[in-house]
């Protein structure tokens, strides 16, 4: 749905072992990450509902019915949990929602260690994407959408090179040229330092349109991470040792980027008026 968060992940066929092995890594690295998981118990949230049984005793069936929506309410939200499953829209695509966690920072990471180690660790799980925003796939939705979605990244005096990957499933109605020239448009319009790179770009951002709700991100390493395949990553290649993979992974690494980038200008404007 629009408004969600997550991580897009797609498979060779076998959907219900790919969400355990994500289950599994993500839960994994987001243990390491985050710290465990925090489960607050459901028989607390029942308290409310406890005490209007003990006052409606004369009437046992709606103090039963009181109890049975109670138990419902807590259990579902009992099952809000870090990383959640729900229905992708598209065949060999698992959606996993995140909560209270960013999905750049926690894929990176993962694919970072991946390729450093070169360890393997799934056999089903192919691309693993974060999705940070998500709106409806129109095009008005998606250039209102995006002109304040991209400005982390792009908005002055933030900038960099970019490429745009696109990949629709299950939509006929939207043009993967006319996308991609608006977005670019987008960009260019937040700073126009931001310039087009195809070999080996700062940011690619991902457009992922299923049925009617188009998932965005912006991932550092695209061509570094194999296109953020975790079963290519983990390949040996020569070039992987002249390059090192980017660092600016957590939010407070990105913020201290951005106040080097401002500082820089300030002492270049010093500099300039010195002379």
């Amino acid at each position: 749905e629009a408004g969600m968060r997550g991580i897009l992940i797609t498979c060779n066929m076998n959907e219900r072992k790919c969400v355990g092995e994500a289950y599994s890594l993500l839960g994994e690295y987001g243990d390491l990450l985050y710290g465990p998981e925090q489960f607050s118990e459901p028989e607390e949230r029942l308290s409310g509902s406890d005490r209007e049984e003990e006052e409606e005793e004369d009437d046992d069936v709606e103090a039963a019915l009181r109890k049975e929506v109670g138990q419902i309410r807590a259990s579902t939200e009992h099952k809000l949990r870090r990383f959640q499953s729900v229905e992708s829209g598209a065949n060999n695509v698992v959606f996993i929602r995140t909560q209270g966690i960013e999905p750049e920072n926690l894929v990176h990471h993962i694919l970072k260690d991946m390729h450093t180690t070169k360890k393997k660790k799934t056999r089903v799980i192919l691309r693993m994407l974060p999705i940070s925003g998500t709106c409806k796939a129109f095009m008005e939705d998606m250039k209102k959408y995006t002109e304040t979605f991209f400005e982390p990244w792009f908005k002055a005096p933030n900038k960099g090179t970019f490429q745009i990957v696109y990949k629709a499933r299950n939509n006929s109605h939207m043009s993967r040229e006319e996308v991609i020239k608006e977005l670019a448009g987008i960009v260019g319009s937040l700073n126009p330092e931001n310039k087009v790179d195809l070999n080996n770009p700062q940011y690619t951002i991902v457009v992922e349109i299923i049925k009617n709700v188009c998932c965005l991100s912006v991932v550092r390493d695209y061509v570094l991470f194999r296109k953020y395949n975790l079963q290519e990553v983990v390949k040996s290649n020569k070039e992987d040792a002249q390059q090192k993979p980017s660092s600016v992974t957590e939010e407070k690494d990105s913020k201290a980027e951005k106040k080097e980038v401002k500082e820089e200008e300030n002492s270049k404007e010093v500099t300039q008026e010195n002379k």
